[in-house]
């Protein structure tokens, strides 16, 4: 997963962090609580739960994580222990297998037609193909890939519905992507959700989410040109009761004699995917919307129309490589108004316009956790903002916080910044972004203050600090020159923040 609006003196990034407990406007005599974990799935992820208490809101946090857990153990390609990694070293006999796996491979089946062979669990191959290229610095050749399309296929299983068996036939290497970690999504929050006294549940693991129960929640979908997690989003949704999924290409990917290659690959001709940047998609069952949205990464406009009238109540937003918007008709049925672009683009013109350079310009921060084992670790509360060479608050550019009860915890912004921070209206948005690596975030700050008004050049200091739960506390000073000049500057880690740097550069 994972892009946040805020008010006109605040740019809060991110997501609320650990163990909230806040009113809910949608609900009556509930509270919501939210907590965040890093390295789940290989990604991020975060749980809230509309709950009568926190021990309630544990109980379902707790059962939801369990099934993440149970489900990673059959289905993960990545755990050697794994039912579905002991059945691929298997071959040409019958094996009995869970009701889980034999779910989900009965759905790659569905799929792999449903979309005419652009969702196939047989794509590794490819994948692999391109990844030995990066690491060579030379593209494949047409030999290669057609080798590779051969592959991709064949028959790599044949299931026995009657007996519930599956027979692995090739050699291939398979993952079980696309849409099984919304599969595994919807079945955490089904499982939250049974849980006694819990009204709501939202799972948001790396971008796919699942909204259930009686909850509204709001949606903010990720620009993909977009370089920062503080970023305007391109569209923000209003969603009950329904799944949403977003792939794209932005995030992940080869980097092969200077020219980005996707992590997405078409199976049918060998080749990655990239004239869609990324697709939004929202349906009623969440593995509809993760396998429309990773299919629709591969396949042409019309195509993907084509399947999206396949599924009943799909709703989707593309965005072409040329920056074209390509929405499903009843996607502004969906929607919730933004700022109005052309007073905004009014009000930033007469901001900036006597502000030279730095009109130009904009300080990237990028940080990345210290990560702890697979496991559900919390991820600390940061705080990440500038000061003048007075020590005077200039702009939070972003925090990622808990109630009042933990706002101390981040001391030093806490002090210059704790009547605040209320003022962010979109405080419970969740995000739908491109999955994201485990714990690495950016941020921007475009030189402006609280108010919106242009600094001044001169020195500053850009400040990060970190608070974990049952951890360490952390403050990070850089000093730094806000001028025209561009620069990089890395910063030591600690305990909580594995590495952190600036770098100040053209927009």
């Amino acid at each position: 997963m994972k892009r946040l609006i805020f008010s006109c003196f605040l740019a809060f990034s991110l997501l609320v962090s650990m163990g909230i407990a806040a009113p809910n406007p949608k609900t009556s005599n509930k509270h919501m609580y939210v907590s965040h974990f890093e390295n789940v799935l290989g990604t991020s992820m975060e749980v809230k739960v509309v709950a009568s208490s926190q021990q309630a809101a544990t109980i379902a946090e707790t059962a939801a994580k369990h099934e993440i857990s149970r489900l990673s153990k059959i289905l993960s390609a990545y755990d050697a222990g794994s039912e579905f990694s002991q059945w691929m070293h298997t071959s040409q006999k019958a094996v009995a297998i869970s009701p889980e796996l034999f779910e989900v491979l009965s759905l790659f089946d569905e799929w792999r037609v449903k979309s005419n062979g652009a969702l196939d669990a047989s794509a590794e191959v490819i994948t692999k193909l391109w990844k030995q290229a990066a690491g060579k610095q030379k593209l494949p050749t047409e030999t290669e890939l057609a080798q590779s399309v051969a592959e991709v296929q064949k028959t790599h299983w044949l299931l026995d519905p009657n007996n519930h068996t599956a027979i692995h036939m090739s050699n291939a290497p398979l993952m079980l992507n696309s849409f099984v970690k919304s599969y595994i999504i919807k079945q955490a929050t089904a499982a939250a959700l049974a849980s006694p006294k819990t009204e709501a549940v939202v799972i948001n693991i790396g971008g796919d989410l699942v909204v259930s129960g009686n909850l509204s929640e709001t949606i903010q979908i990720s620009d993909p040109k977009a370089d920062a997690e503080n970023e305007r989003p391109l569209d923000q949704l209003l969603i009950r009761n329904k799944a949403v999924a977003t792939s794209g290409n932005y995030r992940r990917g080869e980097l092969i004699e200077g020219h980005w290659y996707s992590h997405i690959v078409d199976p049918r001709t060998g080749i990655p995917a990239d004239n869609i940047l990324s697709a939004t998609v929202v349906a009623d069952n969440a593995t509809d919307a993760g396998a429309l949205a990773t299919a629709f990464n591969v396949m042409n406009p019309v195509e993907s129309e084509q399947l999206a009238s396949k599924v009943p109540g799909a709703e989707y937003l593309i965005i072409t490589r040329d920056g074209e918007r390509i929405q499903s008709k009843g996607w502004a049925s969906l929607a919730l108004p933004l700022e109005n672009k052309a007073e905004a683009a009014l009000n930033n013109q007469i901001k900036w316009t006597n502000a030279g350079w730095a009109n130009e310009y904009e300080l990237l921060v990028n940080l990345e956790i210290n990560l702890q084992k697979e496991g559900f670790a919390k991820r600390p509360y940061v705080a990440v903002w500038v000061e003048d060479e007075n020590h005077a608050a200039v702009r939070t550019i972003s925090v990622w916080h808990a109630t009042d009860r933990y706002m101390p915890e981040l001391k030093s912004w806490y002090l210059k910044y704790r009547g605040l921070y209320t003022s962010d209206k979109n405080f419970y948005s969740s995000i739908t972004s491109a999955t994201r690596s485990a714990g690495k975030y950016t941020v921007k700050w475009d030189g402006k203050d609280d108010k919106g008004e242009v600094v001044k050049p001169g020195k500053y200091t850009l400040k990060i600090e970190a608070s974990r739960e049952h951890g360490t506390y952390q403050l990070m000073r850089q000093e730094f020159d806000w001028n025209e000049s561009p620069k990089q500057i890395t910063l030591a880690g600690n305990v909580e923040i594995a590495a952190a740097s600036i770098e100040c550069k053209k927009k």
